[in-house]
C-alpha cells in the first residue's frame, strides 16, 4: 500500500516508541510489514483500526513453526472483548514485551500471565500440567505418563510453591525465575 494512508504520523510513532520498548526503526518495520496485511480503511490522522484474527497471525507474520501457546499469547495482549484478534497496538505491546530490552521483571510477569491457563492469578496443577504438555507435545511418542506428569508437578510445586498453598503466585514464579538468569534470554517467541 503507498500514499499517506498507510504512514504512522510522528506523534503515534513517537507515542509507540515512548510507550514499548521497542525502537522507532522497529515499530517502522513491523508497520511496513503489517501495513500491506490490512485493509485500506485508515488514514494518517486516525489509529490504525484493523485487528488480525489470532488464528491469523501465522499467516501474516509468514511461515513459523506453530507455536504452542499462540492462543495464549493472543488472550493477554488483545484487548478485544472477546481476547481473540490483536490490533497493531496489542501486538506492538507483544513485541516489546519479548524485546531484548525488556526487563525480567516485565517478561516474567507477561510468561506468568501466558502460563495461567485458567487466568485466575496462579500456576495450579492443572496449569502446570498444560504448560508441560505445551513444552513436551501431546503427540504419544512426547506425552508424559499420569505417574510422570504427577511426579513432574510434585517437584515444580516442591522447589516454586513458597508458602506451601498448592499453587504457585507471581511473586513465587518471579522468585523462581529471578535465580535462572538465563530466562530472560530464552523467553522469545515465534507466532
Amino acid at each position: 500500500m503507498g500514499g499517506s494512508g498507510s504512514r504512522l504520523s510522528k506523534e503515534l510513532l513517537a507515542e509507540y516508541q515512548d510507550l514499548t520498548f521497542l525502537t522507532k526503526q522497529e515499530i517502522l518495520l513491523q508497520f511496513a510489514f503489517l501495513c500491506p496485511h490490512s485493509p485500506p480503511c485508515w488514514h494518517q490522522s486516525t489509529d490504525p483500526p484493523w485487528r488480525w484474527h489470532c488464528d491469523l497471525l501465522p499467516q501474516v507474520c509468514g511461515p513459523h513453526p506453530a507455536n504452542p501457546f499462540k492462543e495464549r499469547i493472543c488472550r493477554v495482549f488483545s484487548t478485544s472483548p472477546t481476547r481473540d484478534s490483536l490490533s497493531f497496538e496489542d501486538f506492538l505491546d507483544l513485541l516489546s514485551v519479548f524485546s531484548d530490552t525488556a526487563t525480567p521483571d516485565i517478561k516474567s510477569h507477561y510468561a506468568f500471565r501466558i502460563f495461567d491457563f485458567d487466568d485466575d492469578g496462579t500456576l495450579n496443577r492443572e496449569d502446570l500440567s498444560r504448560l508441560v504438555n505445551c513444552l513436551t507435545g501431546e503427540g504419544e511418542d512426547t506425552r508424559l505418563s499420569v505417574s510422570e506428569m504427577k511426579q513432574l508437578v510434585d517437584n515444580i510445586l516442591e522447589e516454586s510453591d513458597i508458602d506451601r498453598d498448592g499453587t504457585i503466585n507471581l511473586s513465587e514464579f518471579q522468585h523462581v525465575i529471578s535465580r535462572s538468569p538465563d530466562f530472560a534470554s530464552s523467553f522469545k517467541i515465534v507466532l
